[in-house]
């Protein structure tokens, strides 16, 4: 075993924690950054300039706003290196209209603490602060996770200390599940969103714990300086610049080829190749990823328009359909489809809940098929209620080994003791895993009331049907979601369950 040296720097945070700082600038995950050195930065600005390294946690007068406007600046400016944090000395806090001018600065991402102590006394107190692992240091456990498992015989682990089987899938155990699952077989995932921060943040966990490849598409220089200001490390990820890829033409030559026979003109294969999704969306195609993650900044159309046109839906699958993966307390839960089809025909409603049950299984969780409408049984009536209705007998002609009940309402579905009462010889009512809705307005809308007021963690549109994985994310999305949305593209591409 090797020492990792990250492992054994502070970050701001600690310094924070440690000696009780005021914060008076930067969010949670800036606190994460690495502090390298602390340096003492007390002259005049040209000597500063000199002066700063990567990494470097700058303690300075809170009276010498030259040399905290001239740090500002250095660490947005491209030829600079970034600095972790600043801390103002003295209980010395700057004026209202200078903190105005800070707050102004639009791309602000480096912490500013204040501490009461002198700037000596405040660098001995640093020196002494022992760094550890503590919890809400994102990147400091990633990093040691990615370390652990890859020094460790994760199947024997989970042999020796599993005590039962058990059928319940909780978020927790999925989670494990997908980083292991991941881990087994490393997959190349293209990121076309490079700018995004929240991308390069998940970007960087996922490099940390050692579990896939990732691909980004854009100018190096941008990315890496715009990862540096963010105190960021991708050094691990591919960069590919679209517009001086030497694949530029062959995709372009081979999506005309591809299209020609619709009417595409040589013209408008040239211009789609242009869009980052197109290009990611061909790298895929052609096997240099093994699949794609967007969504962030672009529309859902963006994402699975290029799919559609090019890598195109399974055999045997007339339709792509979305699913999403609801993490509960205690439980994970299937709701399809939330993202894509607006009114599904009969027929379609089978094809995405034989879909689902496929999916579920592929990612552990027993399917048990709830097919959603305003009532329950044969007490409905109505065409709305006919279209689940025949959707379930079509399921069930098709795959009778798959469980699944419908139509049936909500509380039927999850609800054991409205179950009993409705439903009382169902194996499905009460302990539903798998959640049809009939259109997309009941879907998306429902997955998002469940969301927001139960708190539960809402993983997707996971797009299935589609010979390689590309996934959509929603431009909403924060960067847990990014990262398990990547976890599971991964997955998808190895082609086989977990």
């Amino acid at each position: 075993m090797h020492e990792i040296d990250e492992l054994n720097r502070l970050s701001v945070g600690e310094v924070k924690h440690s000696l009780g700082c005021q914060q008076l600038f930067g969010e949670q995950k800036e606190l994460d950054r690495i502090i390298r050195r602390p340096k003492i930065l007390a002259m005049n600005v040209e000597h500063v300039l000199t002066r700063l390294e990567e990494g470097d946690l700058i303690i300075v007068p809170g009276d010498r706003l030259d040399v905290i406007l001239t740090v500002l600046y250095a660490n947005y400016a491209k030829d600079f290196p970034s600095v972790a944090g600043i801390v103002l000395t003295g209980a010395l806090t700057p004026s209202e209209i200078f903190l105005k001018l800070i707050r102004g600065i639009d791309t602000l991402n480096i912490p500013i603490l204040c501490i009461d102590s002198d700037t000596y006394s405040s660098t001995v107190l640093i020196d002494g602060i022992s760094p550890a692992l503590r919890p809400k240091q994102d990147r400091k456990i990633a990093l040691a996770m990615g370390e652990f498992m890859n020094a460790i015989d994760g199947e024997i682990l989970q042999e020796r200390i599993r005590t039962a089987h058990s059928d319940i899938t909780t978020p927790a155990m999925f989670e494990y599940r997908l980083f292991q699952r991941a881990r087994q077989i490393r997959k190349r995932i293209v990121l076309p969103e490079s700018g995004d921060e929240r991308i390069l943040r998940a970007a960087e966990i996922l490099l940390r714990r050692d579990v896939v490849d990732l691909i980004f598409l854009g100018e190096a220089d941008k990315i890496l300086h715009q990862a540096s200001t963010l105190g960021l490390d991708i050094s691990k990820a591919t960069i590919i610049d679209p517009n001086r890829s030497p694949l530029m033409q062959r995709y372009t030559e081979d999506f005309f080829a591809m299209r020609q026979h619709k009417g595409l003109s040589m013209n408008t294969a040239i211009d789609a190749m242009t869009r980052r999704t197109y290009f990611a969306t061909m790298m895929v195609h052609n096997g240099d990823a093994d699949g794609m993650v967007s969504g962030a900044t672009h529309t859902t159309q963006d994402t699975i328009l290029p799919a559609l046109q090019i890598i195109k839906t399974t055999p045997g699958i007339s339709l792509v359909s979305s699913l999403f993966f609801m993490c509960m307390d205690t439980k994970v839960l299937v709701y399809s489809d939330c993202a894509v089809n607006q009114d599904p025909t009969a027929s379609q409603l089978a094809e995405i809940a034989i879909a689902s049950a496929q999916s579920a299984r592929f990612f552990g969780i027993e399917p048990r098929i709830a097919m959603l409408s305003y009532s329950t049984g044969s007490s409905g009536k109505g065409d709305d209620v006919e279209k689940v209705r025949t959707a379930t007998k079509i399921v069930k002609e098709r795959h009778p080994e798959i469980l699944i009940e419908g139509p049936i309402q909500y509380d039927a579905a999850i609800d054991p003791d409205v179950a009993r009462i409705k439903l009382p010889d169902s194996k499905v009512a009460g302990q539903a895993t798998i959640f049809i809705f009939p259109d997309l307005n009941t879907g998306n809308n429902t997955y998002k009331a469940v969301q927001r007021s139960s708190g539960a963690i809402a993983i997707g549109p996971i797009l299935q049907g589609l010979k390689k994985p590309v996934n959509d994310l929603s431009r909403g999305c924060e960067i847990p979601d990014i990262v398990n949305t990547i976890l599971i593209t991964a997955i998808q591409a190895q082609g086989e369950g977990l």
